[in-house]
């Protein structure tokens, strides 16, 4: 299996959303609940591995 490195913009998606996430855990954001934040952080996390299992994302 090859793995390639994610383009710049879909990592800092995914870095936004995991900090958006994990913020949303450790404290209060009207608009984001705390599950929501953990949805986030997986959503994030599940960016990078497809990213970086395929070409040109």
């Amino acid at each position: 299996m090859k793995l390639n490195a994610p383009k710049q913009i879909t990592w800092i998606v995914a870095v936004i959303l995991g900090i958006v996430g994990i913020l949303a855990g450790l404290t209060t954001i009207p608009v984001i609940t705390a599950g929501l934040g953990y949805w986030l952080v997986v959503v994030a996390w599940v960016l990078l591995v497809i990213a970086t299992l395929t070409k040109g994302l």
